[in-house]
């Protein structure tokens, strides 16, 4: 049985995360919240038409027991959701354990005025509205759901072993030359695919630009693996924002498949280590930050991480079977979307040679680093050029060490009755919710 909205409302002190006293509504404060599970660019895309509606974002995650009493089994546990939304750039602050049911006391204890969701109808155990109670206040907002992608999506590849998601050419993909459907339909496909990076390349207001963005136009040899070296060519598609004056460049690489805790711990560190670095070369001196500002208006950081994004065909020969889950596309907007890379380049090749690092568009990085990998298995060390270039680092091993797109998978198959029943429930559920949606469409 579901909770009364009054089992609901924490006490003083037990909110799950400061301020504990109410505090005043503001119209550009935004609320938003759902399940996040393995967080994929669909949720990122929510969350940035949510962010550019005011000037914060306040983004509630619902407990497992919660989504398990609603919707089902997690994939992910509540912590690795919570890393996953907090490590989005267009976020202000993460709220676990929000009630899959929004109600308006913890709205307001936040100071949101508004409630942001997709436009489709989402349900509670009862086949009730989850929004029933903020879209009765007049508190709620809609914003495009992204088309393609959901949590379902996702585990219907994972239990299918299907591999119609690949994408051969990133760079004919966008060009309109592959895809499904008439030349009209794909040249159509690939602008709105266009649209979706540059707006997901944007800064925290998700307005300013952000992210710079290029391809790697290498020969699928020099891609796959060490044989073949060469520096190739990179092409602008997003222009971003540049380094800064004093900024490390950093290069990081890999699949970022299924974009999650594991990957994104492994990019915090990467930034707290150059932080570091920083702090030993008087970064964080306070003369320093004052030049900063008064010469560039603002104050920053020391580093500047650029993060390589292996093609499809790349990570399915050296992971076999249906790998990856997530096509690049897919992939490099959860890149993109994380608070803790400043360029993508699309295409990178498996294993960065020292022709292909001299080649980048801002010169050789100051340090390529890379976590420890148990996932591939390889034949050879595909960072031997920088090792020999002197700039290689290695993260150190975390708390999400483990979870990785074949953990994910694992997880999936052990409990696959669990989740072919969960996606059995959705399609039941969804037609419900569509019926829903219609009869309010036709009140509107």
């Amino acid at each position: 049985m579901s909770a009364t909205t009054e089992d609901m409302i924490p006490a003083p002190g037990e909110w799950p995360v400061d301020p504990q006293a109410d505090v005043p509504i503001s119209d550009n404060r935004i609320w938003v919240d759902g399940c996040f599970d393995f967080s994929h660019h669909g949720h990122a895309g929510a969350m940035l038409q949510a962010r550019q509606l005011g000037d914060e974002l306040y983004v509630g995650v619902h407990s497992d027991e919660a989504i398990l009493e609603n919707k089902g089994p997690t994939v992910m546990t509540l912590d690795e959701r919570v890393a996953a939304v907090e490590a989005c750039r267009w976020v202000t602050r993460c709220v676990p354990s929000a009630p899959y049911v929004t109600f308006l006391p913890w709205v307001s204890h936040y100071g949101c005025k508004y409630v942001v969701h997709g436009d489709d109808i989402t349900s509670d155990s009862n086949g009730e509205d989850c929004y029933r109670f903020v879209k009765a206040a007049g508190r709620f907002r809609v914003v495009k759901r992204t088309p393609g992608i959901s949590t379902t999506d996702l585990v219907g590849r994972m239990l299918l072993c299907t591999k119609n998601h690949f994408v051969k050419s990133v760079k004919d993909t966008l060009n309109g030359e592959e895809g499904s459907g008439s030349l009209e339909e794909r040249k159509h496909s690939a602008d709105s695919l266009m649209k979706r990076i540059r707006d997901y390349a944007t800064d925290e207001t998700g307005l300013q630009p952000g992210p710079q963005v290029w391809i790697w136009n290498g020969s699928s040899s020099a891609k796959l693996g060490n044989t073949v070296e060469e520096p190739g060519a990179f092409e602008t598609i997003v222009n971003g924002k540049l380094p800064r004056p004093g900024q490390r460049i950093i290069y990081v690489d890999g699949g970022f498949d299924l974009f999650s805790s594991g990957h994104i711990e492994f990019l915090r560190q990467v930034l707290t280590q150059e932080e570091s670095e920083g702090r030993r070369r008087g970064w964080y001196d306070q003369e320093q930050k004052i030049k900063r500002v008064k010469e560039y208006g603002e104050d920053y950081g020391p580093a500047y991480v650029v993060a390589g994004i292996h093609d499809d065909d790349v990570i399915n020969h050296w992971k076999g079977l249906n790998y990856p889950i997530m096509n690049i596309f897919e992939r490099g907007l959860c890149v993109l979307q994380c608070r803790y890379i400043h360029a993508v380049i699309f295409s990178s090749p498996f294993s960065p040679s020292q022709s292909y690092l001299e080649a980048m568009p801002l010169g050789v990085p100051d340090a390529v680093y890379h976590g420890p990998t148990t996932f591939i298995p390889l034949t050879y060390d595909p960072y031997m050029a920088p090792k020999r270039m002197g700039i290689f680092k290695e993260t150190s091993s975390h708390t999400y060490q483990h979870v990785n797109a074949g953990e994910i998978v694992d997880r999936i198959l052990k409990s696959r009755e669990a989740y072919e029943e969960r996606q059995r429930a959705k399609l039941e559920k969804g037609a419900v919710e569509e019926l829903v949606k219609s009869k309010e469409s036709a009140s509107a």
